[in-house]
């Protein structure tokens, strides 16, 4: 007996191989960051790969929670969200970001990542095209794909003194072709990027002359780490009716792991896009939703604590990558990380040198050309950068530091070390 041929099913493999999750003979493995933690887990490095929080979720918010789920919110949510967390989450927009938002906007969802899914879904036609920059998030094409849409993307690449720009030349090239949709990440994973005012007014402008959507992935808007201040694309472009905003709870509170997200859109297109996401997962965190909403009503400090946490993390992490002679080091403006670019110090690729940093000097991070598309000038550009993640522990922080500044000292020995 044998079961029936899965190639006659071809979505699962277009999306898996658009997310870049099939490998050359065939075989499928986990993304990229299932990987990483596997490779520190056989080697015993340090892990500082994906972009889970290393630190507790504030106090406040587990006893909201606890006590919703003794008060007795532990069956389905509504479809849209729990109201009290519609009202939390517009109240929070206003309060921090000055975006006005009307409960009916709101629509609550397992993790940002669903919130992106669900609205590619809704508003790509067949065929259409979804221009996002590069490095991405890697859900992004593996959405566009079950859409069936065509992804194509526009790099960000290093601006030579520790920042980042996108290629705006190639921008306008990929907005002139009609896409229907461009997805805006800022802050920026990996590099951290904060996209301006003046930056999502072009993005706007190229858009509304395309007459396409602009979906949003804001997941960082807390954790800004520089002067640059994130300004919500909504606010930005002349035509707001056109973005859909889409954040989470996860990266600003700590709480990765409890999958709460939420997409802002204009009232009939939060319920195009709920339609979707309801044949998803329906509804999610029932307890989890209302422990938020009084949270987020409430005059917790964690958010400016937690910002305060990471940029002191990041201070030990960057000079510490600063160190390795030769290696060029981020300096990153939001977020969880640093991109190292190895390539004066190597011929190997990220994918091999990250390997190799595992097994004898016991660091663990992302090659960044696992977050791009092959043969496009993000890959090239990126291709010996890894990202490390300075929102880890601070016990692992520091010893990650101890252990970057270890192999500079063994560069400075040897600086052919990383060349065989």
């Amino acid at each position: 007996m044998s079961m029936p041929d899965l190639s006659r099913s071809p979505l699962w493999r277009e999306m898996a191989e658009a997310a870049g999750l099939i490998g050359a003979d065939g075989t499928i493995s986990e993304t990229i960051y299932g990987e990483m933690t596997q490779l520190a887990i056989r080697t015993g490095a340090i892990n500082l790969g994906q972009g889970a929080p290393g630190t507790d979720a504030p106090p406040a918010l587990i006893e909201a929670t606890a006590e919703a789920m003794h008060e007795g919110y532990n069956q389905y949510a509504p479809g849209q969200g729990h109201p009290a967390l519609l009202e939390a989450v517009a109240r929070q927009r206003a309060r921090d970001f000055s975006q006005a938002v009307d409960t009916e906007e709101v629509l609550i969802t397992c993790g940002a990542t669903e919130g992106l899914t669900a609205a590619i879904l809704a508003l790509v036609p067949r065929g259409g095209t979804v221009v996002a920059f590069e490095p991405f998030y890697d859900s992004y094409p593996a959405a566009v794909a079950a859409a069936g849409g065509e992804f194509v993307t526009v790099p960000v690449l290093p601006d030579g003194d520790g920042g980042f720009q996108p290629d705006w030349e190639a921008f306008a090239a990929a907005m002139a072709t009609g896409p229907a949709l461009v997805i805006v990440n800022t802050p920026h994973n990996p590099t951290g990027f904060v996209f301006s005012r003046a930056d999502l007014a072009r993005i706007g402008e190229a858009a509304e002359s395309a007459d396409a959507w602009i979906l949003t992935d804001e997941v960082y808007e807390q954790l800004v780490l520089g002067e640059a201040a994130h300004v919500p694309p909504a606010l930005a472009v002349t035509d707001a009716s056109r973005v859909v905003t889409v954040s989470s709870a996860g990266k600003s509170w700590n709480i990765t792991g409890w999958k709460l997200g939420w997409v802002i859109a204009a009232p009939p297109v939060r319920a195009a896009i709920q339609a979707v996401k309801q044949f998803l997962t329906f509804t999610g965190g029932g307890p989890m939703q209302i422990g938020l909403a009084r949270l987020l009503n409430s005059d917790d400090a964690f958010v400016l604590s937690n910002r305060r946490s990471l940029a002191e993390r990041a201070g030990l992490l960057v000079p510490a990558c600063e160190s390795v002679p030769g290696a060029v080091v981020s300096r990153p403006a939001a977020g969880y990380f640093t991109v190292v670019d190895f390539s004066a110090l190597t011929e190997l690729d990220a994918f091999a040198l990250n390997d190799l940093l595992a097994r004898e000097h016991g660091l663990v991070g992302i090659p960044v050309p696992a977050l791009c598309r092959a043969g496009t000038p993000a890959h090239a550009a990126y291709r010996s950068a890894i990202r490390y993640s300075f929102c880890k522990s601070p016990a692992d922080v520091e010893e990650g530091a101890a252990r970057f500044r270890t192999l500079a000292a063994s560069l400075e020995a040897d600086p052919d070390l990383l060349r065989r």
